[in-house]
Formats: C-alpha cells, sequence, structure tokens
C-alpha cells in the first residue's frame, strides 16, 4: 500500500509505503484523553515505511510512549514507544488522505471501553447534522 496524510492545517504531512502490522480501534483511556475521540484507530508501521515532512511536537505520555501532534493545529497524528514497538510508528489512520482504503482489523483495549461504544451502530443515524427542532 502506498498512502498519503496530514494534519488539519497542512502543516504536518506524511507518506506511507508497505503493509501495516495491524490496523485497529483502540479504546484505552490514554488514548481518549490524547484525542478526545471515545476511540482511535492506529496503523502501525515499521518506521522507515513512514517519511513525514514537517516537524510534529511529541509529548511524553508515559516513561516510553511518545505522542505527536501539529504544534499549529494540535491534531493527533503518531505514536512512538521504543519499548513495545521498536523500531515501529504507529499512525492515527484517520488522518490519512483516504483512510476508507485501509480495513479496520481489530478492536484494542476493550476492557476500557465506553459503554456506549459496544454498539454505535444501533443508534439513528444521519449523513449530515440533524434539523432541530424548527425543522
Amino acid at each position: 500500500m502506498q498512502a498519503k496524510g496530514r494534519c488539519h492545517c497542512g502543516a504536518i504531512s506524511y507518506a506511507v509505503a508497505g503493509e501495516p502490522v495491524y490496523h485497529a480501534l483502540c479504546h484505552c483511556s490514554d488514548c481518549r484523553r490524547a484525542t478526545g475521540a471515545p476511540g482511535v484507530s492506529w496503523a502501525l508501521f515499521a518506521r522507515e515505511a513512514v517519511t513525514i515532512a514537517g516537524e510534529p511536537k511529541a509529548y511524553a505520555s508515559s516513561e516510553q510512549a511518545r505522542r505527536h501532534f501539529c504544534g499549529d493545529c494540535g491534531t493527533s497524528l503518531f505514536y512512538t514507544n521504543e519499548s513495545v514497538f521498536p523500531g515501529q510508528i504507529d499512525i492515527q489512520s484517520a488522518t490519512l488522505d483516504d483512510p476508507g482504503t485501509l480495513p479496520l482489523q481489530c478492536h484494542i483495549q476493550t476492557a476500557e471501553r465506553i459503554v456506549w461504544m459496544e454498539h454505535p451502530q444501533d443508534l439513528p443515524q444521519f449523513e449530515r447534522y440533524p434539523a432541530g427542532p424548527e425543522g
């Protein structure tokens, strides 16, 4: 696979070449706190398969973990942890230009999943923001 992605403002962009080790939706509380989202999709690649343009900022979210983000717009982009994923980089796959081309493979850290995320497909769905009570 070859794909490109970027942050919201475009100050950081990246390209990947090769197949990911996995593509998972993470439900851990660390990912939720770092992004403000109920789940975060991650695609793990060999570090040499990823080319980054721009200089992301990094935050040490634990002793070994680094969360990389755009210092201009705040978009979360990458996660590295040499003790868990040596020589690899996790990419927040929703930042890909076409994230739908990479099929999701699994859910991880479900022990920490928000209870209302167990069956979100059962809720009413709207193609766009629904009209208010006025119509």
